[in-house]
């Protein structure tokens, strides 16, 4: 029973940390009659057949695994105010730990009679940490923060990833006992129970992820969530360790179910609320919801009511001056705007403020989030008012699917959007968004803009942010005009007279529309456009040679807005990554190819062909992991950019591709004879789908306006996920076969598992972090051929080997 502690390297807490493991450890390895007698028992039931229940507890492995990882990934999100290169973190972190229960646990020697009872541990340690992991997760930020809404630093956010270390150790070497209770009880050998078990809790993770993207987000909270799966794991256990009989599984469904219930219906809500105490201490925390976009919470101070999205704030009330200054600027530069479009920010007091303005016929509000306005209205009520206005129009669709499906043009188009620190408020701030924008624009409509600034001097990293942005906004407007403040506001134009730099008009509109404000004022309007001012702004923001243009596929401007977060904290970091970006690609692509040649030629001279086997079989996994995620996130990313933030069908291109990863499996799985230049054929194609799938995504881009093209996206996007998906599975049992080839044990059977976790870790870290933001998606993707040339090369040195000792 070691196995069952051996493989935490960590817990819930520091003081569990220290302590539980090594008592736990010491009692299960102890000769105690209580853990005789459990072993005796397990083994007296372990008879060979059980074929159904097996496999079913493998793909539970699945099921589990994947909801897990959502359900901690969004929590993380919501503690420490997670983007693209924080989560690609906790992604990597994530398969760090799994991987490593899988090693550690595959290292032990565990007799085939006693495997069960290893999995029956397993499962219930398993559903126990999730419950776990969430509560920790979320009392972590008052360890680390003081404050709702404060930034978290890089040590704090590495710290918070311990927590679901427990669970993820779990469940890696879930899969290594797994497969081996898999092969004692079918009767198989090692390289057909490890392949097995990696098919079905593939089909597990497919399940698990529709499951909770579709349905459980939608209905059930995170503690609900994982009372279910604890429910479903003990379940499971009882079933494995007693051995029952169909009847006896049916009384273990309902007592399984009545704890379901009593955990939804008591225990989730308590966990919950108490939870949330520790989230955000000091405040009352009026309400919370948890929506697919993210998690709502409306917080109540003196005075004042915030409401935050993942930690974020969204909105405060009363807060005049943020709503004023969102569209007043932008309406007083156009000369009688009649038809608006805003961007986000229903929940502030903007749109009211845009009322004001008499010549206003029309204002067309865009909401991603229908659970955004459905807590504005019953917490914001004063500015949420606003709706029941015959002028204003709400749709509830992502900002970018509204321009692309509308012919509608407008005088005024507000982002009312926060600074792009995510890839997916980047698409927002790209040139073919600016692009569609200019499209919907009357002739003389402008679009604004408003992004984080300095009253006194902008930093150099700051500059470089908004000359970016900048530099994006010429790409497709000739004009442009600027207003300099804490916040600095952009307007964009197409025709010349359009936009003005002059106070003094601004002034005049003001005064000639009677608007009644307190921040837009005509004594402040001077004092934040005078010439000499406005002058030094623009020279400090004249974008330079090097100055990227940001685009879709290009997300430069929120990889320059991560460096302004990291400055905050410590120079280091921020110099670390400002070098990083002014690296060539040519550079970082010749040290791929030279790493990847240079690899390939010591281990073609590697002693015995066993050995070389092996180590081929672990750098075609290596590189299967990192390409496969490389593949997801890129058609993810693409996905998003182009067609808006489609929650299903993302969920649904994820799930194929798992589907794809299963297929594979199965269709490698059947074939009698899997030679070596099977796996170099199979990692060129791997290696080779990422190009391809960046060719079909970038024509499809080229026509997204069209219907057609639209709906062609909906069914080729997941589709070349699944074909990915059915490329990498396929490799999976190859590589077992050359791994396993002379070794009848087990003790190597999670090692492939745990490499293919290891490449994965790899490209969530170096791809979010670093490559797809500064090199885009089209070299992310050539790069992905350079890491798949050494297991190609290696895989031909192999099969010619092979060749010549048949011959």
């Amino acid at each position: 029973m070691d196995c069952l502690r051996t493989d935490h390297p960590g817990n819930l807490s520091a003081p569990l940390i220290t302590l539980s493991p090594l008592a736990f450890s010491m009692s299960l390895n102890s000769n105690s009659a209580l853990v005789r007698s459990f072993f005796q028992f397990a083994s007296s039931r372990t008879a060979r057949g059980d074929a159904a229940s097996v496999k079913l507890a493998v793909v539970l492995i699945g099921v589990s695994a994947v909801i897990g990882q959502i359900i901690l990934m969004r929590e993380w999100m919501v503690v420490f105010n997670g983007n693209e290169i924080s989560l690609g973190i906790m992604l990597a972190i994530w398969l760090f730990w799994t991987a490593l229960g899988s090693l550690l646990c595959g290292s032990l020697r565990i007799a085939d009679e006693h495997v069960r009872c290893w999995v029956v541990a397993l499962e219930c340690a398993l559903g126990v940490s999730l419950p776990l992991s969430i509560w920790t997760l979320r009392a972590s930020r008052g360890i680390f923060l003081e404050l709702p809404g404060q930034l978290a630093g890089p040590a704090p956010l590495l710290a918070s990833l311990v927590a679901p270390s427990l669970f993820c150790v779990a469940a890696g070497a879930l899969f290594v006992v797994a497969a081996r209770m898999y092969a004692y009880a079918c009767g198989v050998d090692a390289r057909t129970a490890s392949s097995s078990a990696y098919l079905l809790e593939t089909l597990g993770s497919t399940v698990g992820g529709v499951a909770a993207s579709l349905l459980l987000l939608r209905f059930l909270g995170p503690f609900q969530i994982a009372s279910l799966v604890l429910s479903l794991n003990l379940c499971m256990a009882a079933v494995l360790l007693m051995r029952a009989s169909w009847r006896r599984v049916g009384a273990v469904v309902v007592v399984g179910a009545l704890f379901a219930a009593f955990f939804l219906l008591d225990i989730a809500p308590m966990l919950d609320r108490s939870s949330h105490a520790l989230l955000w201490p000091g405040f009352h925390v009026e309400a919370s919801r948890d929506t697919i976009y993210g998690t709502l919470t409306v917080v109540d101070t003196p005075g004042m009511r915030s409401l935050y999205q993942n930690g974020l704030i969204l909105a405060n009330a009363p807060d005049d001056s943020a709503a004023e200054e969102a569209v007043h600027y932008a309406l007083l530069e156009h000369p009688a705007p009649r038809r608006i479009l805003i961007i986000g920010g229903g929940a502030n007091a903007s749109i009211a403020q845009a009322l004001k303005h008499p010549t206003i016929e029309r204002i067309d509000d865009v909401e991603l989030d229908p659970s955004l306005i459905d807590v504005a209205r019953r917490y914001f009520p004063s500015e949420s008012s606003v709706f029941s206005d015959p002028k204003v129009h709400l749709h509830l669709v992502d900002g970018r699917r509204y321009l692309q499906s509308t012919h509608e043009r407008f005088d005024v188009i507000v982002l009312n959007l926060p600074d792009p620190e995510t890839a997916q408020l980047n698409r927002f701030y790209t040139a073919e968004f600016f692009r569609e924008a200019r499209d919907h624009l009357a002739p003389d409509g402008l679009l604004s803009l408003e992004l984080r600034s300095s009253e006194e001097v902008i930093s150099p990293d700051l500059a470089e942010f908004l000359r970016c942005v900048e530099r994006s906004l010429h790409e497709v407007f000739p004009y442009i005009a600027i207003i300099p403040g804490d916040t600095i506001h952009f307007f964009a134009a197409n025709q010349a007279n359009v936009l003005t730099e002059d106070p003094r008009v601004l002034i005049a509109r003001l005064q000639q529309r009677k608007l009644q404000t307190q921040y837009v004022r005509e004594y402040f309007i001077p004092f934040r456009m005078m010439p000499e001012r406005l002058e030094q702004v623009r020279n400090q923001l004249l974008p330079l040679p090097a100055t990227p243009v940001n685009r879709d596929f290009s997300p430069i401007a929120y990889y320059f807005n991560v460096m302004l977060w990291s400055g905050q904290f410590s120079s280091g970091y921020a110099g670390w990554l400002r070098a990083a970006a002014h690296l060539h690609f040519i550079t970082v692509l010749s040290a791929v190819l030279a790493v990847s040649i240079l690899v390939a030629a010591a281990s073609a001279l590697l002693p015995g062909r066993q050995r070389r086997n092996r180590t081929t079989a672990v750098f075609c996994m290596g590189a299967t992991g990192f390409t496969l995620l490389a593949l997801e996130i890129i058609l993810l990313l693409a996905f998003q950019s182009i067609y808006g933030y489609v929650y299903s069908q993302l969920a649904i291109l994820i799930a194929l591709c798992m589907a794809g990863i299963a297929l594979g499996s199965w269709i490698s799985m059947r074939r009698d004879h899997r030679q070596v230049r099977t796996a170099a054929v199979t990692q060129f194609l791997l290696g080779l789908s990422c190009p391809v799938s960046m060719l079909i995504v970038g024509l499809l881009a080229a026509a997204s306006a069209s219907v057609t093209a639209s709906l062609a996206a909906q069914c080729l996007i997941p589709a070349l996920a699944a074909l990915g998906g059915v490329v990498g599975g396929f490799q999976f049992p190859i590589a077992t076969d050359m791994f396993l080839s002379h070794d009848q044990g087990r003790s190597r059977l999670g090692v492939l598992y745990a490499v293919d976790l290891l490449g994965g870790c790899a490209g969530a870290l170096v791809l979010s972090g670093y490559i797809i933001p500064v090199f885009g998606l089209w070299k992310t993707a050539w790069l992905c051929v350079a890491v798949n040339i050494a297991p190609c090369l290696l895989a031909l040195r192999t099969s010619v080997d092979t060749k010549s000792r048949e011959a």
